[in-house]
């Protein structure tokens, strides 16, 4: 990764009258076993510094209203040290960054302390961003339109560089992106 600047350092049932569980569906059932206590570490201090990660597809400036900091990734996977406090106040004030996948995280604890987990449930890790474009068609359409619109940017972008590298060629894979993602990736 390139350098990166940084100024300023009860158990509920369901019951019916015969006391028989009712039938729980599919989807409910699924839904449940997404739900997990979150697994947070004991001893956090909320002045640790937590590597934060540019999930953008380009220059991201984040500027702190608590201390007037400015942090900048420029580019895509980039790498910033912050502050936990700073992400709690980032979060209270610029949710967009949480909600677009703007900011990513190596630490999965880091989205629970933070009380973000609805929005990185479905984001793709930065480390494997590119897999996406690898999956078949359909599967392609489900993943992306599980994606946050931040996301989805985010792919279209990745998926223009790397249709003019000519590293995505397979015309139902450019089709299928262009119908999930409602744009044109080739001309007509």
């Amino acid at each position: 990764m390139p350098n990166t600047q940084r100024t300023r350092k009860t158990n509920n049932r369901n019951e019916n009258t015969n006391n028989v569980e009712a039938p729980v569906s599919e989807q409910t059932a699924e839904k449940a076993s997404v739900r997990r206590k979150p697994i947070i570490p004991k001893d956090i201090d909320a002045s640790q510094f937590v590597t934060v990660r540019n999930g953008f597809q380009g220059k991201l400036v984040y500027v702190s209203k608590r201390t007037g900091e400015t942090f900048i990734w420029e580019e895509f996977g980039s790498e910033q040290e912050m502050e936990l406090r700073e992400l709690r106040n980032a979060k209270n004030s610029y949710k967009t960054f949480f909600v677009n996948n703007w900011f990513m995280f190596d630490e999965d604890w880091i989205i629970d302390y933070l009380g973000v987990r609805q929005y990185y449930r479905h984001a793709l890790p930065i480390d494997g961003f590119d897999d996406v474009f690898k999956q078949k068609p359909a599967e392609l359409k489900k993943t992306i339109n599980a994606l946050s619109e931040g996301q989805k940017r985010s792919v279209a972008y990745r998926a223009k560089e790397l249709i003019s590298e000519h590293k995505i060629d397979s015309l139902s894979v450019i089709t299928t992106l262009e119908k999930a993602l409602n744009i044109e990736l080739i001309e007509k």
